[in-house]
């Protein structure tokens, strides 16, 4: 059986990090993935998203690193979540638990307000070059090993 997702998306919130009861880091972020096609002489857009969650140290860097608008590849697999509300109803969801993620584009100036980078003083210049030095760069060229 295989279950492996590779997406490339866009934070649409900023990582929240919380820890486990065994004080293992968990990060849940969101990301948005735009189709794009055309219909006779129109094109059209339709935009899907997804949840996302990573644990450990990449939890860790993660939300330290990362920040809303950001674009990512994100890879890892499928998991099913499975809950019973208070009103006693079977509730679930699919998310996406991130096994590896690399930063491919930080957000424009002004898709961010530079007000929310300062507060957080946080040089992105900086934090991309420590980063990236884990994983190399992605390159668009590269094979997709399917």
């Amino acid at each position: 059986m295989l279950n492996k997702v590779l997406i490339i998306g866009r934070l649409v919130r900023d990582p929240i990090i919380r820890y486990l009861p065994s004080g293992t880091p968990t990060t849940e972020f969101g990301l948005v993935w735009n189709r794009r096609y055309k219909v006779e002489e129109e094109w059209k857009e339709e935009s899907h998203f997804f949840d996302v969650k990573a644990y450990g140290s990449l939890a860790e860097n993660l939300s330290s690193k990362l920040s809303k608008g950001y674009t990512v590849v994100v890879e890892g697999r499928l998991a099913q979540e499975r809950w019973t509300d208070q009103e006693g109803n079977t509730r679930s969801r699919v998310r996406i638990i991130a096994e590896a993620v690399r930063i491919i584009r930080k957000p424009r100036i002004d898709e961010v307000e530079e007000e929310e980078l300062l507060t957080k003083g946080i040089d992105i210049e900086e934090e991309l070059k420590e980063f990236n030095k884990e994983k190399p760069p992605f390159d668009e060229d590269d094979e997709i090993p399917f």
